[in-house]
């Protein structure tokens, strides 16, 4: 294995430049296809797999990968163009400031879009030179991460923490329209990448602070109008309301869908993972499932309608969620072709469903130090133990409430037919804080104990086993936490992160590292790749950098 280290010098972010290449309009029949002189949309194409069937790097030639470019991610306003509502200086009531890259730029005829939270960025994908910066002046929020940009012809979108949903022309940076979509009084935040789909874009608020329902809305490429929205807990007397005690507690619902999904263009159905039910880590005052908080749902994207749903995690105490990448596989089960959809909970199971109907076909545990259930159920969910929830006294709980994984997306390789997850193995107590029955806020506190060790897992989706675990870093300082973003290729690559600072090329079929560079801090998002005139770049975030790769030449 051949190793090189590069020192983080941000080059070439001198002075914008005009764009290059054909222009920025995106052709949207590339988010039909698998990436490949493109990344259009967060997860490359519609079914969240991550993989490119790009292969000029590949195993035998990937020792010769090296650093074409870094841009170091300019946040001053100085030369940015502004927008937004906020004043000059952010209120204090935004807080968690984090402006890591944690999203996957999009590429469109030789141009990178990505963001962070209050700031997106234009820069040319052949040299990593800015071509426009975006400044969003914030009326609060937390700044916690930005998944990503959408794109709509020549158009861009995003979500900012103050919950604004935000237009802006993808050759100038110049704002076209804003418009709020949730209360940050409220505390409501928006950390979510915009899908598009035909004529609809496709958004999901954040936030659990003050127990606020949660909503995805598709709204118009246009004007940013809501076309419809879908409620992610029922009203009373709705399908689902059984499952809550009282209106009351439906109202404080959660749910929230704060990730991107995945789509469809078969069953025109949009998959996408809500979130935890409120209050986060007491449940005394919502006995029962808590639909449809914490479930994998379908919706129909002309309607809005939900066509079914899969809960993964029934009245979930843990802040567990179920909006984890819904990675879509089109595969074989009993010697039949099957449309399936998998995911690798954060609540240690792994869940493989029928994706035309929600029908259940395996659960396994992925987490072998998992004791929050005592087992599953005749429909594959598993079932909580009591005894397991927030205590007055503490109750020693696997995983903790990051998850035995977590936001960064998975990737699955159709030639392995294995699906790739960054895992971790932890341990903490659950306090009970507030014994009222109807607590506010998250109601418990927790207090982590214990970390048996990270790894990247290959799980078989046929069997749901692990077929190959590879122990990862936690060093300090590197943000070393084993949930992180994938890219498998058809030149028989796996790209990752190893814990320690390292991005790095595995063998996809065994998990030997066959590459590394030393960036200093873990990726966390996952790599994109494409080709701009006949070389494949494979392109990454770490920390406030991006960093992109070609072979050597």
């Amino acid at each position: 294995m051949r190793i090189q280290t590069f020192l983080l010098v941000a080059v070439l972010a001198l002075a914008p430049i005009a764009l290059v290449g054909q222009g920025p309009v995106l052709d949207p029949t590339l988010l039909l296809k698998p990436p490949t002189d493109a990344w259009p949309t967060y997860h490359g194409d519609y079914s969240g797999r991550r993989y490119s069937t790009l292969r000029q790097i590949n195993a035998e030639n990937v020792k010769n990968l090296s650093l074409a470019w870094i841009y170091r991610a300019n946040t001053s306003a100085a030369r940015a163009i502004v927008g937004g509502e906020g004043p000059e200086t952010p209120p204090a009531s935004a807080g968690g400031f984090n402006f890591a890259i944690k999203s996957t730029p999009l590429m469109v005829n030789g141009v990178l879009y990505f963001s962070a939270p209050d700031h997106v960025w234009a820069i040319d994908a052949r040299t990593g030179r800015e071509i426009w910066h975006y400044f969003w002046r914030t009326k609060g929020g937390i700044h916690i991460g930005n998944r990503g940009v959408g794109m709509y012809g020549n158009w861009l979108y995003f979500l900012t923490p103050d919950n604004y949903f935000v237009s802006l022309d993808a050759a100038t940076g110049k704002e076209r329209w804003h418009k709020e979509i949730a209360s940050v009084k409220r505390e409501y935040f928006s950390t979510n990448a915009p899908i598009v789909i035909g004529n609809r874009i496709l958004i999901g608020v954040g936030g659990d602070s003050l127990d606020v329902p949660g909503y995805l809305e598709a709204r118009d490429p246009e004007a940013g109008e809501v076309v419809w929205r879908w409620n992610t807990t029922p009203r009373p007397g709705e399908p689902g309301s059984e499952t809550w005690p009282d209106e009351y507690s439906m109202l404080h619902g959660g749910g929230m869908p704060w990730l991107p999904g995945t789509y469809d263009p078969d069953l025109n159905l949009y998959y996408v993972g809500t979130g935890n039910a409120n209050p986060v880590l007491a449940g005394q005052s919502r006995a029962g499932d808590n639909l449809w908080t914490c479930s994998i749902v379908a919706l129909n994207v002309d309607t809005g309608k939900m066509a079914w749903y899969y809960q993964a995690t029934p009245h979930d105490t843990h802040d567990w969620d179920a909006a984890q990448t819904p990675v879509l596989i089109d595969g074989v089960i009993d010697g039949q072709p099957r449309k399936l959809l998998a995911q690798a909970n954060r609540n240690g199971y792994f869940f493989l469903l029928d994706r035309t109907n929600g029908k259940h076909i395996l659960t396994t545990q992925h987490l072998d130090t998992l004791n929050w259930s005592r087992g599953i159920n005749r429909n594959g969910q598993p079932i909580p133990n009591p005894a397991k929830e927030a205590s007055v006294p503490g109750t020693l709980v696997s995983p903790d409430t990051n998850g035995a994984t977590n936001w960064p997306p998975p990737s699955f390789n159709p030639e392995t037919g294995l699906l790739y997850v960054g895992t971790s193995q932890t341990f903490s107590v659950f306090y009970l804080t507030d014994a009222d029955p109807r607590p506010q806020g998250w109601g418990a506190a927790e207090r982590g104990v214990g970390n048996l060790g990270n790894a990247l897992k290959a799980i078989d989706y046929k069997t749901g086993k692990v077929r190959w675990s590879r122990p990862l870093a936690t060093t300090v300082g590197a943000g070393g936490a084993g949930a992180m973003g994938l890219l498998s290729t058809a030149g028989r690559l796996l790209f990752g992160n190893d814990g320690g600072g390292n991005f790095v090329a595995y063998d996809p079929t065994t998990g030997k590292p066959l590459w590394h560079a030393g960036l200093g801090v873990n990726t966390s998002n996952g790599p994109q790749t494409f080709m701009l005139d006949g070389r494949q770049y494979i392109v990454v975030g770490a920390g406030d950098s991006l960093f992109a790769f070609t072979l050597h030449q």
